[in-house]
């Protein structure tokens, strides 16, 4: 089963849809629904509940790559395949950042359909082609 867990709801503003705890605890809920694949958002170091902050002091949390290890851990340990979506259109720098996080964190790819679609023909080809790379480890 493939489940998008994106978390919604009126006590959560647009910060906590990707604070790192709430996109943490979003994909084990996925997990524990019985996801083989969870798509999630690419977490921000935010912190969307109060309740959670003083358990965050013990994780490390400060980089792209940190957080999409936390997230992935939050699925039975890593014993799911976790994807993350490209997140709001960007420049291909930022989204490539991105990516590289995702890669080094262990998340198991980058869902760029928005990113890519909405450039050019070349520009988008040039794009794939870099992102390809990166999880090739070859960029």
């Amino acid at each position: 089963m493939v489940l998008w867990s994106y978390p919604r709801g009126p006590l959560l503003d647009k910060a906590g849809e990707t604070a790192v705890d709430i996109c943490a605890y979003a994909a084990h809920m996925a997990a524990l629904l019985g996801a083989h694949i969870i798509k999630v958002k690419p977490p921000t170091a935010h912190i969307g509940l109060e309740a959670a902050k003083k358990a965050y002091e013990k994780i490390d949390i400060s980089t792209m790559e940190k957080r999409i290890e936390h997230v992935v851990q939050s699925c039975f340990a890593g014993r799911r395949l976790v994807v993350f979506s490209g997140g709001e259109a960007s420049d291909s720098a930022s989204l490539l950042e991105t990516i590289k996080g995702v890669h080094a964190g262990g998340g198991s790819g980058s869902i760029v359909g928005r990113n890519s679609f909405t450039r050019p023909r070349d520009e988008a080809l040039a794009l794939l082609s870099q992102i390809i790379a990166i999880y090739q480890g070859k960029a």
